[in-house]
């Protein structure tokens, strides 16, 4: 989580780590389709490694050229990236009627992320430490529209995917946006970032099951 370099490091590993190995099980198991968004955790772990240098900034232990790279390069990841990651590797894995929604919700999500990427280009990201949290400061237009259209990109794609594990993904990190929301308002970004890195461990199990298989599996259950 955010709470301290030592917690964002620690998580940033596993969850980076597990990353790895989803791509390594979506590769194996035949599914080039599910490469991109197998590689979410992988970027979520590095988006924590790069969190936990943004505390060593706020305490001083890091250069003001150093610290101000890594916000940056924080704010990238967080801000117009998953945007349009997460929709799109939705989309890739996804076959059927349903990929005319995911198309749309890819487009949403990069109408989100041209605003949020000038932002970031055009102000440096700040980042001060609130409690146990980081709180960030990009300076975005309009936030609680860009915010909206960013959390049905990423959750909604999630959700409307049709496979029941990354709709459990998407009730997750649903419910974290919730949460994130109520206690850790003015640290939302941070705090939601770091929920979804450590839910994206969930996608795991998805790079290798199989969905013929898993239809197969529901036609067998015997019905009470």
């Amino acid at each position: 989580m955010c709470w301290s370099a030592q917690a964002d490091a620690v998580a940033g590993g596993v969850v980076a780590a597990a990353g790895v190995a989803c791509l390594v099980r979506a590769r194996r198991a035949g599914h080039p389709e599910r490469l991109l968004l197998a590689a979410l955790p992988l970027v979520l772990g590095l988006h924590q490694l790069i969190e936990a240098l943004v505390w060593l900034g706020t305490d001083g232990e890091l250069s003001p050229a150093l610290a101000g790279a890594a916000r940056t390069a924080w704010a990238v990841i967080a801000l117009p990236l998953l945007p349009v990651l997460v929709p799109a590797g939705v989309w890739c894995a996804t076959t059927g009627p349903r990929r005319r929604v995911l198309a749309a919700l890819t487009l949403l999500g990069a109408a989100v992320a041209v605003p949020l990427a000038v932002a970031v280009a055009s102000h440096p990201v700040a980042a001060t430490a609130h409690g146990h949290t980081l709180v960030y400061a990009v300076g975005i237009p309009r936030p609680a529209v860009l915010l909206t259209g960013y959390l049905l990109a990423t959750v909604g794609s999630l959700l409307a995917s049709g496979d029941r594990l990354l709709r459990r993904l998407g009730l997750v990190t649903a419910v974290g946006a919730l949460v994130c929301a109520l206690f850790w308002r003015l640290a939302f970004i941070s705090t939601w970032c770091a929920l979804a890195a450590l839910a994206g461990v969930l996608l795991f199990q998805w790079a290798g099951h199989s969905p013929v298989a898993e239809g197969a599996e529901r036609i067998a259950r015997p019905v009470r």
